[in-house]
């Protein structure tokens, strides 16, 4: 099981945490939303609980939940800047289709 950041995606996380002064690394998941499923849950973690699971990439601590693992297992998170717009993008090998607005998916 992996989930891996793109070096962009490591870097901003790393900038992000440092402007914070705190911070484990950055927790991701999912829960149920939106007309597909599932959306994806991106925010800074600033502890970490027993039954997380961590990966370590590009030196940076991605937490995810017991109950999102599954769904994103093999995810791969980049960092896109485009003209004054940036985000982060999700690479899941698992989802079968998104919703026409983007902001969900299906697995």
């Amino acid at each position: 099981m992996s989930v891996r950041l793109t070096p962009a995606a490591a870097d901003r996380v790393k900038q992000y945490l440092h402007s914070r002064g705190k911070g484990e690394g950055l927790r991701f998941g999912v829960k149920a939303n939106g007309c597909s499923g599932y959306s994806y849950i991106v925010n800074y973690a600033d502890d970490i609980k027993p039954e997380d699971h961590i990966f370590e990439s590009n030196g940076v601590k991605v937490i995810v939940d017991a109950g999102s693992l599954d769904i994103v297992d093999g995810t791969e998170i980049d960092f896109v800047k485009t003209g004054l717009n940036e985000s982060f993008q999700f690479n899941n090998p698992k989802t079968k289709d998104t919703c026409g607005c983007g902001e969900s998916f299906s697995v």
